[in-house]
């Protein structure tokens, strides 16, 4: 059940419908490295894309003893966050070491042309990822490299772990996915409170739903709009997921106010795609707003990424 203290309702009751089909919007383009993309937000001021994605293998940065592995930079939680324009033109990075697996993040605007990027940070490894203990706020400084540290780290849920943050810049609201033990769950927070570091007042606190028909498929995505929560999952194409049958990818809906499911649906999105695994998901404000997809495509070594999207129907 959903913790209704302190809730706050909005206004807004609209929501995406799941079942309307899916429109293109990028299509296979090429990040700063070649692993997949993990997630990517919007700034809808300045109209930037951003795109998380592990870092590849057999780089060496200032300051660090050798060049990792693609499975090193996995288990020490580093990550390269591309900026590029509403066309897929790759502009600038970021390095972000020890931050985690790049779930899900998102990108905070304001004046004077300001744009804050919240992610997870300070990772603990997990088997073959490290995934964040707390969240992190920061400027976007081209070319930087930046290190997560404790003291940079704000820590939502005590004792968590798998943090993961999504923000709503219409209804100026941040969601935390965290796990304590076996148990996935979410908080959303007023934007202006977790912005002064103060967590102590949670909207909302609730249940992961089911993402998917076989629990064993984990969460690829998740954004925050409104009063409802969306959430992506499914696995690249393989045995027991041939491209014949269009992939097993869906998407969900669960109302934040009560903790309950409201809609899960299989999208064919991208379906011609070689590869084709979903990840990431975001809202992007337009006049109608649209819940777009992640899909990443190609071999191993030369992967990309591509984007569609759902619109308010």
């Amino acid at each position: 059940m959903a913790n209704t203290a302190n809730t706050t309702d909005l206004t807004s009751d609209e929501r995406i419908n799941l079942a309307v089909g899916s429109t293109r919007w990028q299509f296979k383009k090429q990040l700063r490295h070649t692993t997949v993309l993990q997630s990517f937000a919007f700034d809808d001021v300045r109209l930037r894309l951003y795109v998380a994605q592990v870092m590849q293998g057999g780089i060496r940065l200032a300051g660090e003893p050798r060049a990792y592995t693609a499975d090193e930079r996995r288990r020490r939680g580093d990550l390269c966050l591309n900026q590029l324009d509403y066309t897929g033109t790759w502009l600038n990075h970021m390095y972000l070491l020890g931050f985690g697996h790049g779930v899900g993040f998102g990108v905070e605007t304001g004046p004077p042309g300001s744009a804050w990027i919240w992610t997870e940070a300070d990772a603990r490894a997990g088997g073959t990822a490290a995934f964040g203990r707390g969240v992190s706020r920061f400027a976007f400084v081209k070319g930087q490299t930046r290190r997560s540290t404790a003291a940079a780290t704000s820590y939502p849920v005590a004792g968590s772990t798998a943090n993961q943050p999504s923000v709503d810049m219409e209804f100026k609201r941040l969601a935390v996915r965290h796990r304590i033990g076996s148990r996935l769950r979410y908080r959303v927070y007023p934007l202006a409170d977790a912005v002064e570091g103060d967590f102590t007042a949670p909207l909302h606190d609730f249940a992961q739903t089911a993402t998917h028909p076989d629990p064993n498929i984990e969460l690829q995505g998740f954004a925050l709009h409104g009063n409802y929560l969306y959430q992506l999952a499914g696995t690249a194409y393989g045995p027991g997921n041939p491209p014949s049958e269009h992939g097993n990818t869906h998407v969900s809906c669960t109302d934040i106010r009560t903790g309950r499911q409201v809609q899960r649906t299989r999208t064919e999105a991208g379906h011609s795609l070689d590869y084709r695994e979903p990840e990431g998901l975001a809202v992007q404000r337009t006049a109608n707003p649209r819940l777009c997809m992640g899909l990443a495509s190609g071999a191993v070594g030369a992967r990309r990424y591509s984007i569609y999207y759902k619109e308010r129907g």
